[in-house]
């Protein structure tokens, strides 16, 4: 008697449990900011982990939706759109993607206190920003020997 391998059907949190609960962790890290008092060490904390949440949630989502050429970091890109421009900002909309956000957070902070509640966070999100941008720009060239990308 043959055993048949059984297919498991698998649903929309399975597929997405990652950015599911990434995001539920940065709402976590927001709620918990809103009420703690950053000169605290425990508020402090939260406001930190609402920037790099936030980062994460950004290169998770942004890794899976959109693509930069060249990077050992995304997807690879397949095929050429028949516009130049629209191909350039497909196969470049990780990072542009992250350049024009990042310059609305800088401007942002720019228009802030730095040393409110609020101004320390967006400062921590400029730089949060400007290390994704750094990183998925540096993946497009150099490589790291023991890395899945550097083998």
């Amino acid at each position: 008697m043959a055993k048949t391998k059984r297919t498991r059907r698998r649903g929309f949190f399975y597929e997405h449990s990652l950015s599911i609960v990434t995001i539920g962790l940065l709402i976590l890290w927001l709620v918990c900011y809103c009420y703690a008092d950053p000169a605290t060490h425990l508020g402090s904390f939260f406001g930190n982990a609402v920037a790099d949440w936030s980062g994460s949630v950004v290169i998770i989502l942004g890794t899976k939706y959109l693509l930069e050429f060249h990077s050992a970091e995304s997807r690879r890109v397949k095929g050429r759109l028949p516009n130049g421009l629209l191909d350039f900002l497909w196969r470049h909309s990780l990072l542009l993607f992250i350049i024009v956000t990042g310059i609305g957070w800088a401007i942002l902070f720019w228009r802030m206190d730095p040393q409110s509640k609020w101004g320390q966070v967006v400062g921590n999100i400029v730089s949060e920003w400007g290390q994704m941008g750094g990183l998925v720009f540096l993946t497009k060239r150099l490589i790291e020997k023991g890395s899945k990308e550097g083998h």
